[in-house]
């Protein structure tokens, strides 16, 4: 393989940003430099786009320890100031002359795994890893990735969804129609927003206006979702046309449930790989991950995570995760380590798929 120039594009404006600058310091850090020549581009809050210098700064800052010590604030605090020493000016979208063969899309959450980057890049006429515009914005409304998984014919978690105005109109009205319709615990969720961003577990009615206040400060549009009992199983799935699904994993979270701070600063929940289910069960999520994943179409790349019961057999979708983390803590990375594909391979295949992709699909 020839060398090939990558944009590695990290941070956004999601309230993801600084897992996005962990994963993407830990992807500069494996890809192989015989393969790829990677020109960092750091995405602010704001949206401003830095290329080169302050971009690869920000990939040497051991963030992942500033945040266990500190805090988001201090961390956001800290970019902030680092920005501003640098005197860099932002890039001005100008790609013609930089040579980029392909983007490594390092954007959790909001404007960056719902479609709008993907758009833009299908633009401008670079190539990119992970799925196109249509997958990675039905993949980021719960509720619309819901539909598709029930007319592929896997079951997901029964659930109502809330729209904000018609929250603020009646709000009693929608308490009154989650007790009658639910039995308690619920989960209430923003529908797209990832990283467990925003969720609550609502354990009676009396939890209902604070969790949805919560979740409507994060979205105009909300789930309320019944809770499954079962395992948290994991599957990485990776491929265009004939995707491959890892081992499963599993998780035990905790806390309450996986949430942001028992994902990525507390790590507090225990991993199990392979998950601790009979092999004919593993194997039955295998072909789930892969269904609901060609349902989506999906390509390059994503993390489908189920709620599996071993005593009935039952696997209940809860979600799926387009741009899935790349921190030394991540499942995605380590799934496919477990199936024989180490993380500088895994690179690899995903830059591989996204050249493969534009040309099969011309995007």
């Amino acid at each position: 393989m020839s060398q090939r120039t990558v944009a590695l594009l990290f941070g956004g404006k999601s309230t993801e940003h600084e897992i996005s600058i962990i994963s993407a310091r830990s992807i500069a850090r494996t890809i192989n430099p015989e393969h790829f020549r990677v020109i960092p581009f750091y995405i602010t809050r704001d949206g401003l786009w830095y290329a080169g210098g302050l971009a690869g700064e920000i990939l040497e800052i051991d963030l992942s320890s500033l945040m266990r010590t500190s805090s988001r604030e201090d961390a956001e605090e800290f970019l902030k100031k680092k920005i501003l020493a640098s005197g860099q000016k932002p890039f001005d979208f100008n790609f013609t002359g930089t040579g980029i063969d392909v983007a490594f899309i390092v954007l959790h959450g909001s404007y960056g795994e719902d479609g709008r980057i993907q758009g833009f890049l299908d633009t401008v006429g670079i190539p990119y890893t992970g799925c196109g515009v249509a997958a990675s914005a039905v993949a980021m409304d719960k509720a619309l990735t819901k539909l598709c998984a029930a007319d592929a014919g896997v079951a997901t978690a029964p659930s109502i969804t809330i729209s904000e105005p018609d929250y603020k109109a009646a709000p009693e009205s929608v308490h009154e129609q989650i007790v009658r319709q639910f039995a308690f615990p619920v989960f209430v969720k923003p529908a797209s927003l990832g990283s467990s961003v925003g969720i609550s577990k609502a354990h009676h009615a009396g939890d209902l206006p604070g969790a949805l206040r919560m979740a409507f400060g994060h979205d105009r549009k909300v789930l309320v979702e019944a809770s499954v009992t079962g395992r948290e199983i994991e599957v990485a799935v990776l491929g265009n046309d004939r995707p491959l699904a890892s081992i499963p994993g599993e998780i035990q979270p905790g806390s309450d449930f996986y949430d942001f701070q028992d994902k990525y600063i507390l790590n507090s929940a225990k991993t199990f790989i392979p998950a601790r289910l009979p092999d004919e069960l593993l194997e039955e999520v295998r072909r789930s991950a892969i269904t609901v994943y060609r349902a989506l179409g999906c390509r390059g790349m994503s993390r489908v995570d189920f709620f599996v019961n071993e005593a009935t057999g039952s696997i209940v979708l809860n979600e799926i995760n387009t741009i899935p983390g790349f921190t030394d803590i991540s499942m995605y990375p380590q799934l496919f380590e477990a199936s024989g594909i180490p993380f500088s391979v895994l690179i690899d295949k995903l830059l591989h798929y996204a050249l493969e992709k534009r040309e099969l699909t011309g995007n």
